[in-house]
């Protein structure tokens, strides 16, 4: 997988994909990550990337022309499966999105800033808008790392155990039971007795009965 992610601040995302996870799967070779500065692509001699609004208002806007030489020169190179905007007004970021998205080859995701893109952008080139929650951040950069590690722990190899993203809270439209570790007591606090049993069939029905449990008590409108 291929992922190229447009920005006006490349240097705020090379930290979350240095370390970790991401790291690990670029050094496999199992993900592609891109960063582009819109700036580069900017013709005016100040390298600026946005204008006034037009009907005045408060906040700029990012302009047409950067944006579109930059995806029209990716474009050129490559098909994309999704060019995705971040944006407080998207569709809101779930599991099942990044499921289906893990499995695209290309995918290129447009960081906004400011009061964001010119609409024609978004009418002209974006295929998906998404949004990370019903709130507004600087710019897009970190809601584009969400998405991006949500995508890339999904696809295989990625994981050191495959099946650990599988039973991850919302695959199965139910957050994840409690976990414990080493000690087995811990101030006066006990591992429940199933889990040292050694019952494998007595384990697994009493985590999904504690999942359903704390999806019931913390996020009910899951269980819909």
């Amino acid at each position: 997988m291929r992922i190229d992610i447009l920005t006006i601040l490349p240097q705020l995302l090379e930290g979350p994909f240095s370390d970790s996870i991401m790291k690990r799967a670029q050094d496999k070779g199992l993900v592609e990550i891109h960063l582009h500065n819109i700036r580069d692509y900017s013709t005016n001699k100040h390298k600026n990337v946005d204008d006034y609004q037009y009907g005045g208002g408060a906040g700029m806007v990012m302009s047409c022309e950067p944006i579109a030489a930059l995806i029209d020169k990716l474009q050129g190179e490559r098909k994309y499966d999704e060019i995705i905007y971040m944006t407080p007004d998207g569709e809101l970021l779930e599991q099942d999105m990044s499921n289906t998205l893990c499995l695209q080859e290309n995918i290129l995701i447009l960081c906004g800033h400011y009061k964001g893109v010119d609409e024609r952008i978004r009418q002209m080139y974006i295929t998906k808008e998404v949004s990370i929650g019903s709130y507004v951040l600087s710019g897009g950069e970190l809601a584009a790392a969400v998405l991006t590690d949500s995508i890339v722990r999904l696809i295989p190899g990625v994981l050191n155990d495959e099946t650990s993203a599988l039973t991850d809270s919302f695959q199965d439209n139910l957050l994840s039971p409690p976990v414990y570790t080493r000690p087995p007591e811990f101030k006066g606090m006990k591992v429940p007795d199933v889990l040292l049993s050694g019952d494998f069939k007595k384990i697994e029905a009493w985590r999904e009965k504690e999942a359903y449990q704390r999806t019931k008590d913390r996020r009910p409108d899951l269980l819909q």
